[in-house]
């Protein structure tokens, strides 16, 4: 999915190939002079842990080197050009989302072909560059439930929508766009940084992610102001309702009854978090904050913190701004958007069975280069960090399945899914 960066100051056509996002977009493709991600300034606070119960590192996790692996085409039936997410389901199935409104499912074999689930392009809008159908997530009694979440842009007015569907009892085609039930919307004011991700945590809250605004430079202050919703992670029981609202804030969340700030919020000073995810060992929380012409960061998220746009673009002090780093959190690593590299993805901490050599690493890595990295952190440094696989072609989004395997999806005409396996 190109959906993580235009700005208004300086168009960023992510669906492009690089080398015309290169030609047409200065700002995406000529950062400063550093070539490879690097870590934060020591010198500044380093991110504490997200919980008193998480480790930064468990046991059996890899140490050393990180391994070189392969990026092997699977369920190469499945041509979704414009996918922009692929989930895989309680019951082994995987589902996959379409920027323009449509949900696939497909079985779990290398044969399989995608069957349309639902479509509600009728109601989402992919008008704009970074708009559309941007994340799925299945309840967490979604066996009996069969109730999913869906983040899409809607339009008149401009707006995310969450939403609740319920998918046919037994499997395939998903009941009729009529069993939405809408959760929240969250009007907004530019097509670009819309977030999208959505995933439920351990707790069986909904953790949801929608970036500042849009347009360059956060114009509307929303990435620091807790009386906004964008620019944030929230947080949400989707299990309740409360007064005309169609869920309930947890009573534990950072900022509830903080005067002037939104229940909701669990870290906010985020530009476009496009992708975060949960490492389902520790228990940690990773994203990929999208920065805006200079830096792509990634960041553990933890409970009222701070990320610091738009003070800071990745690790180093946004012009015109001042730079008071005071309870600002930065970035575990960030890297120069140079030498093709527009964009991070951000992707999951690798759990699975097949590849020993990278257990326990977060895996990432940016939309135009295509390069897939790893590193290794142990909660106050990264020890390893480097270039693991290239896609090369446009890197939309992370998937993983129940054995803890990772997948690396592509976006556009050579869109495919593409498995990490071992040299």
């Amino acid at each position: 999915m190109d959906a993580h960066v235009t700005d208004n100051l300086y168009v960023m056509f992510r669906v492009l190939a690089i080398v015309f996002a290169c030609v047409l977009l200065s700002a995406a493709c000529n950062g400063d002079s550093e070539n490879t991600p690097t870590t934060a300034d020591p010198a500044v606070t380093q991110p504490a842990s997200p919980a008193a119960t998480a480790t930064p590192v468990a046991a059996g996790d890899a140490t050393g080197a990180l391994p070189q692996v392969t990026l092997q085409r699977v369920f190469p039936n499945v041509a979704i050009n414009e996918m922009t997410g692929l989930y895989q389901a309680p019951d082994g199935r995987w589902w996959a989302t379409d920027q323009t409104g449509k949900v696939f499912a497909f079985d779990n074999r290398d044969e399989a072909r995608p069957e349309l689930v639902l479509d509600i392009t009728d109601r989402v809008s992919d008008a704009g560059n970074e708009e559309g159908l941007l994340g799925l997530a299945f309840a967490p009694d979604f066996a009996t439930s069969r109730a999913f979440y869906l983040n899409y842009s809607a339009a008149n007015p401009r707006r995310t929508v969450v939403s609740r569907f319920l998918a046919n009892a037994g499997g395939g085609q998903a009941s009729s766009p009529g069993t939405e039930t809408v959760i929240l919307e969250i009007e907004d004011f530019a097509s670009n940084h819309n977030g999208g991700q959505m995933v439920f945590g351990a707790d069986g809250y909904l953790y949801f992610s929608i970036g500042d605004g849009g347009g360059g430079n956060d114009p509307m202050g929303n990435g620091q102001n807790l009386g906004a919703m964008l620019g944030k992670i929230h947080r949400i029981d989707v299990s309740k309702t409360a007064g005309s609202l169609n869920y309930a804030v947890p009573a534990d969340n950072p900022f509830v009854g903080r005067s002037g700030a939104r229940g909701e919020i669990w870290a906010y000073g985020l530009r476009n978090p496009w992708r975060f995810s949960f490492d389902s060992v520790t228990g940690q929380m990773w994203a990929g904050d999208v920065g805006q012409n200079a830096r792509e960061e990634v960041d553990l998220i933890t409970k009222g913190g701070n990320y610091g746009w738009k003070i800071m673009e990745g690790s180093q002090c946004l012009s015109g701004t001042g730079c008071d780093r005071t309870g600002l959190i930065l970035p575990v690593i960030d890297y120069a958007t140079a030498n093709g590299r527009c964009s991070v993805t951000g992707g999951f901490v690798y759990r699975g069975p097949t590849i020993p050599s990278l257990r326990g690493a977060y895996v990432y890595g940016d939309y135009c280069s295509g390069e897939v990295w790893g590193l290794r952190y142990d909660g106050t440094k990264v020890t390893e960090q480097g270039l693991i696989a290239d896609l090369n072609t446009q890197l939309s989004s992370f998937a993983v399945d129940v054995q803890g395997e990772l997948y690396a999806l592509s976006y556009g005409a050579s869109g495919g899914i593409f498995k990490l396996v071992a040299r």
